[in-house]
């Protein structure tokens, strides 16, 4: 590894903790100054961590890097994704670990770089992006496996660290093994808390509290062995005392397939579940109360013509403390949706997911949808291949327009861009722009124009065999930029 790759991977240590993943340098107003509006600034420095793919000998995994170009980030920047212990796995020749060259390195922003690994030594990742490279940075890491426990299309974003997350709809049944998957990209260990909520409240665990993460490593914790309990819904909360760490969940299913479980949005009133696929032929909701308040949450489908509400399902209540669940079988009915949940008096703050399967009998496959973010000022997602990819925008509270990006190939292409409006309390399947000459895969880029918030999700199905394989990966905004103060010199201040 050169010298600037070693020098951009030590600085991870060096970033703000204030903002987890993404940190802008904003030179100290002058003395005497008085601060004005302010102003967005592109980020300069963004951090991702990507978990190990799984045990799987006959898992490929491809990792896909993608940022989209930002105005006012300069020329210079650089990124690297290399392994979180310092050394990449085997790749597949046979000669075991290797000297930690980087995984990935993109070299300018707009167009996607993939690498892929095999089989189940494939590590964790760290990566550090700056500079130009810095502002919306994704990276997109999606594994097949042929057969065996959690066969499918398995799709994760690699997340920033933090300190706290949220998961619904895991599982300790017997015919689920799922994994806590815990990432530390700092040379200092990091101390962590899991905690179990089932349909009866929180249970009881034997090894879930002060579990160590040791420096540049990730910790796979199965979650079966943590309680005694076979819980078929569960609700995960990590919780770090010390350090940080970036959190996920592997869910594996005997007959099911699997998936990887994505943290919810942070527990919030109202909640916005978007992209539920058209064909999917179970829908199970499962949602939880992490105050000491019961919740009672209308449930809304928003259809491509408007929100309608599940016959039998109008409402949920979860008890405060406790996991709730319902089947909502085949809500969608041959159409675009996603789920809505909204207080029906008092505001609680839940939060939740959605466990989806497409396919019948044994060809059946898992993905899960859960809360998420709105877009905000933009959003990306990588990995989409020229079929199999599916955009839905959700338009929850009022009409939206927005413009989609499809940028250039990571083999080649011109990038694409159209405009679509999204009528109120709608989702609508767009139709996504897919590059012209396009080799490779390519990344999705939405932006608002105008009205209410947008909320977006990606469904990418497996090219290969009867293409039931799926995952589903949010877009929440990628906060590129960040706000920063203006200030003018004011000469008065001398005379006071």
């Amino acid at each position: 590894m050169n010298r600037t790759t070693l020098s951009l991977i030590a600085g991870a240590t060096a970033l703000a903790a204030v903002t987890g993943f993404a940190a802008l340098t904003e030179p100290a107003a002058p003395a005497g100054s008085t601060a004005g509006a302010a102003a967005r600034l592109p980020v300069e420095r963004t951090s991702l961590l990507c978990p190990q793919p799984g045990a799987s000998d006959l898992a490929e995994t491809t990792y896909t890097s993608f940022t989209p170009v930002t105005k006012g980030t300069g020329d210079d920047g650089e990124a690297a994704l290399v392994a979180a212990d310092g050394s990449t796995a085997d790749g597949g020749d046979g000669g075991g670990k290797k000297t930690a060259e980087p995984v990935l390195a993109p070299k300018e922003p707009g167009k996607p770089v993939t690498a892929t690994a095999d089989g189940a030594e494939s590590p964790a990742l760290v990566g550090i992006a700056e500079g130009t490279l810095a502002p919306g940075w994704t990276v997109q890491q999606t594994t097949e496996i042929e057969a065996g426990a959690g066969r499918g299309l398995l799709g994760t974003n690699c997340t920033a660290p933090d300190t706290e997350f949220w998961f619904a709809g895991a599982s300790t049944a017997v015919d689920r093994t799922d994994y806590a998957h815990l990432t530390n990209p700092d040379d200092s260990a990091a101390v962590v808390d899991i905690e179990l909520y089932g349909k009866d409240g929180e249970l009881e665990t034997t090894v879930g509290e002060g579990i160590t993460v040791p420096g540049r490593s990730d910790e796979s914790v199965l979650l079966s062995t943590l309680t005694d309990a076979a819980e078929t819904d569960l609700t995960v909360h990590v919780s770090v005392r010390s350090g940080r760490v970036a959190a996920a969940v592997q869910a594996l299913d005997d007959e099911l397939g699997g998936d990887w479980l994505a943290p919810t949005a942070d527990p919030s009133g109202s909640l916005v579940l978007p992209g539920i696929p058209e064909d999917a032929t179970e829908v199970r909701l499962v949602a939880f109360v992490p105050g000491n308040t019961d919740a009672d949450l209308k449930v809304r489908l928003a259809s491509p013509t408007g929100q309608i509400t599940p016959v039998g399902h109008e409402t949920l209540h979860v008890k405060a403390g406790m996991t709730a669940a319902v089947d909502l079988g085949d809500v969608t009915r041959g159409e675009a949706g996603s789920l809505v949940l909204t207080p029906t008096s008092v505001s609680t703050p839940v939060v939740a997911a959605v466990r989806v399967v497409r396919g019948k009998g044994d060809d059946r496959e898992t993905a899960f949808v859960p809360a998420s973010r709105p877009v905000g000022t933009r959003a990306s997602v990588a990995g989409n291949s020229e079929k199999g990819t599916t955009l839905a925008v959700t338009a929850p509270e009022a009409a939206a327009e927005v413009e989609v990006t499809a940028s250039a190939g990571s083999g080649g292409g011109t990038a694409a861009t159209k405009t679509y409006k999204i009528p109120a309390g709608t989702t609508q399947h767009v139709e996504v722009p897919v590059p012209s000459g396009l080799k490779g895969t390519y990344a999705l880029t939405v932006e608002p124009v105008s009205g209410g918030p947008v909320h977006a999700s990606r469904t990418l199905v497996a090219d290969s065999g009867d293409g039931v394989g799926f995952t589903v990966q949010m877009l929440p905004d990628d906060r590129g930029t960040v706000a920063v103060p203006e200030a003018e010199e004011d000469l008065s201040v001398l005379l006071r």
